[in-house]
């Protein structure tokens, strides 16, 4: 069993980047040119290591392997993006690995490329990428190429190294486990549960009942043998169950008008433990979006029009429009799930006007997150 934070800092501690691994100050998922240089680079990593693990570390500065975090990212359909766009995609799993130093709502992305043995290679053409383009890792640089690529060996030796210097310990165990109910989590009455023997899983939120079921917000839950994060989020809301074999997690968005109880099931993440130290998570995608009257919509698609632009132009905002304001990223949202298609992407074009303001713009990051998932399930 790896732990995910050794791992990363063993990564790190590898000189510079190089044919097996990569390092991101961010991942930007929400434009054709962040999606292309992403696949670009999981293409790459794939093809120059075809008989071991590579990987891409995001939430680092690039000059000096400063650990600075990123947003919790849990697109678990992040897999669906690459067989969009890769012939011979490779099996990829996207972790959240959190960090001491880190604020609560920061993690390290860790991104992990499983080897496979045919060559990957774009069936689509995105933003400057045309299709049939074929990328390898040269060093630290990923490059195009249109000879055709002979398999390399060299680094399994030395991913083999790294990971199994990553390997979990009692000590790491319990110094996270500790950490988790003592500290960051204390005055939130954390729990845990220990399945098979072997694996230890912490959360830790605020619970409060609505109409009859108990909901836990501000919601913390992680795997502590590997330190990943399973989930994290300052706004929605989760419900938890589990028994002997297995940990489910609910989670929930709040989509109501003028109601802040109305709370629609997003997707349950089940976690599967077997006793020979194995386990898989199962995601569902649960959500039915809520429809409203439609004349009412348009009246507030075209208030929030008019917010943004008044923000545009620095124009002063009523009490009364501040207040809408703080709703606009999830009434957009609810606007483009009822069928304003452009909805979606002024929400997108407004970060910069909302980012001045945290509450709004944590809104902001939570409404796109759920219309990420949504474009990127699978039936």
């Amino acid at each position: 069993m790896i732990n995910k934070r050794l791992l990363v800092k063993n990564l790190l501690a590898h000189n510079d980047e190089s044919s097996f691994y990569d390092k991101k100050r961010q991942l930007n998922l929400h434009t054709r040119e962040g999606k292309a240089k992403f696949l670009k680079h999981i293409c790459a990593l794939s093809n120059s290591n075809p008989a071991n693990n590579s990987y891409i570390v995001v939430g680092v500065e690039d000059l000096d392997n400063e650990i600075v975090g990123d947003d919790f990212f849990d697109d678990s359909r992040i897999q669906n993006l690459v067989n969009a766009y890769l012939e011979n995609p490779p099996k990829i799993q996207y972790e959240n690995v959190p960090f001491p130093n880190l604020p609560k709502d920061k993690v390290v992305g860790l991104v992990t490329i499983k080897p496979k043995k045919n060559i990957s290679f774009f069936k689509k053409g995105i933003h400057t990428i045309p299709v049939n383009s074929v990328f390898i890792r040269i060093g630290s640089n990923t490059m195009p190429t249109e000879e055709k690529v002979e398999k390399n060996f060299q680094n399994t030796e030395t991913v083999i190294g790294i990971e199994n210097q990553s390997r979990n310990t009692i000590q790491h165990t319990l110094d996270g486990f500790y950490d988790f109910m003592n500290f960051r989590h204390k005055d939130m009455a954390p729990k845990y549960k220990v399945f098979k023997e072997l694996f230890v899983i912490c959360w830790a939120g605020i619970p409060k009942i609505v109409r009859n079921t108990t909901y836990l917000s501000r919601v913390d839950i992680e795997l502590i043998n590997e330190q990943i994060k399973l989930f994290y989020s300052a706004q929605d809301v989760v419900t938890i169950t589990y028994d002997e074999h297995s940990f489910t997690i609910t989670e929930y968005v709040p989509l109501g008008l003028n109601d802040k109880t109305s709370y629609y099931p997003l997707e349950q993440q089940r976690i599967y433990f077997y006793e020979n130290g194995y386990y898989k998570i199962e995601s569902e995608m649960l959500f039915q979006p809520p429809e409203f009257n439609k004349k009412m919509l348009f009246h507030i698609y075209n208030s929030n029009i008019s917010l943004l632009k008044k923000l545009e132009k620095g124009i002063p905002l009523t009490t009364r429009e501040k207040q809408d304001l703080e709703n606009l990223p999830s009434t957009f949202m609810i606007c483009y799930l009822n069928g304003f298609e452009e909805a979606k992407q002024k929400l997108i074009e407004a970060k910069l006007l909302l980012k001045p303001f945290p509450k709004i713009y944590l809104s902001f990051k939570e409404a796109l997150r759920v219309l990420r998932k949504m474009k990127y399930d699978v039936k």
